[in-house]
């Protein structure tokens, strides 16, 4: 009798973990990848879970943080995306940022060294036979040779948004005589972030320069609808000419050093993108305007005048399915249960709420290969609440979403001695989520663990 193998499409964060899952689990896999013969729009290097965007995995603080208590699960299922996190960590404050190459690198090199995992390179072009199980992990840049074979198996059930990447610019041309090392309100080290400061009327012509730039245009049957938690920085001051205040150019939690009598009216931050700190990233300036509009316009910003880009910004289109509809409660495509889906191609937005959706894609494969039914991870939890967003069929309106406390199994109210209800608010509800999250995820960990 053959030997069962598994076959997962994607070497991206999703694919990997889900691979990395089945193989620690005794289970051969075959991971099919088309990079680098085709490069998608936003990938360089044919690398495994080569991040293409901001290189922060957001908030790694476990006590009353959804992502960041999502970071701990992950870590206590053996995470593969979350080892190379911690290994190739690089400083930014409360923050878990990485060496985006160091990353890749140490991925791709633990998938390539296990010995029941092996690469196939080229692009998947249909849907594979019912010979071996499958998961399609090819992330929301699926090749549309493959993102066409999808659509003709479940119909008209696949959404599209815009993402935006911000440009990176070399530390050494950044000038320190203007800017300064800090982290809003001291978190963290100081020198994990470099701060431009604006005056008002620096603010307000950089507005208009940013509004009036040419920007890449979208063909006619395309509409341009974007995933709110990476706008372009352009479509936020579309909104209101103060909307960047409230958002990555807020000037709260600084003080200039060099005029710390004068507050600045607005501030832009550089967030490491390298361990060797050779290279800083521009945060939450991702953008749409074509590249030597790029350079003109953040060249006005004080400190960055004689910025020289290592990478310009750009933007491209994601996809993914309707998984509520289209897809069973361990993400098998009901059509073809053969075949299961993970990472962002889902609609789970983020990258480790991707690879999450890997790891219990994984699980549920490797649970249904030994005959075991799966445990779905508790409502109470991080990875329940990831699940719980990819199986919300109440929801018509299904877009992409990251983790949140707001897909958590709601909280129930305290009781004071004197049998009154003490609703919990703001950190304190935070804090609430979060100790019941470690105590309820147990049991299931020891299931996953087996």
């Amino acid at each position: 009798m053959e030997e069962q193998k598994v076959y997962v499409i994607g070497a991206g964060l999703a694919g990997g973990e889900a691979a990395w899952t089945l193989a620690s689990r005794g289970i051969r896999v075959v991971i099919c990848e088309m990079r680098p013969s085709k490069l998608t729009p936003a990938h360089k290097t044919g690398l495994s879970a080569e991040l293409v965007c901001s290189n922060s995995l957001r908030s790694d603080d476990n006590t009353n943080s959804a992502i960041g208590l999502l970071h701990q699960e992950m870590r206590q299922c053996s995470s593969l995306i979350m080892e190379a996190a911690d290994s190739c960590r690089v400083p930014a404050g409360g923050a878990l940022a990485v060496d985006r190459e160091r990353f890749a690198a140490y991925v791709d090199a633990k998938l390539h060294s296990h010995p029941l995992i092996e690469f196939e390179y080229g692009e998947i072009t249909g849907l594979p036979a019912l010979e071996h199980p499958t998961i399609i992990a090819t992330g929301p840049l699926t090749s549309p040779a493959l993102i066409a074979a999808i659509l003709a198996e479940i119909g008209d059930q696949s959404l599209n948004f815009f993402d935006a990447i911000a440009p990176v610019v070399y530390k050494d041309s950044i000038d320190m005589s203007v800017c300064w090392y800090q982290s809003r309100y001291d978190k963290g080290d100081k020198f994990d972030y470099i701060n431009c400061p604006l005056s008002k009327e620096q603010y307000y012509a950089f507005v208009d320069a940013l509004l009036s730039a040419e920007k890449v245009e979208f063909h006619d049957f395309e509409k341009a609808s974007y995933f709110d938690g990476c706008l372009p920085i352009e479509v936020m001051a579309e909104r209101g000419v103060d909307t960047l205040l409230y958002g990555p150019m807020k000037p709260v939690g600084l003080t200039n050093p060099h005029t710390p009598q004068s507050k600045p009216y607005a501030v832009v931050q550089l967030r490491q993108d390298n361990r060797e700190d050779t290279l800083r990233n521009i945060v939450g300036f991702q953008t749409k305007m074509k590249y030597g509009e790029q350079e003109r316009v953040f060249r006005t910003i004080p400190g960055l005048e004689k910025a020289e880009f290592a990478r310009l910004g750009c933007i491209h289109k994601n996809t993914f399915i309707k998984s509520p509809q289209v897809l069973d409660d361990y993400l098998r495509l009901k059509t073809k249960p053969h075949l299961s889906f993970a990472g962002q191609i889902t609609g789970c937005e983020g990258y480790c709420e991707s690879a999450a959706v890997g790891l219990l894609a994984g699980w549920f494969t490797a649970c249904r290969l030994a005959g075991n039914s799966a445990a779905l991870p508790p409502a109470t939890t991080a990875l329940g609440a990831v699940y719980a967003h990819l199986r919300d069929t109440t929801n018509a309106d299904y877009q992409p979403m990251n983790v949140n406390f707001g897909s958590f199994a709601p909280l129930e109210d305290a009781v004071s001695p004197h049998g009154k209800r003490i609703h919990l608010k703001g950190t304190l509800r935070k804090q609430a989520y979060c100790h019941r999250a470690a105590e309820d995820i147990k049991p299931w960990l020891e299931l996953f663990r087996r």
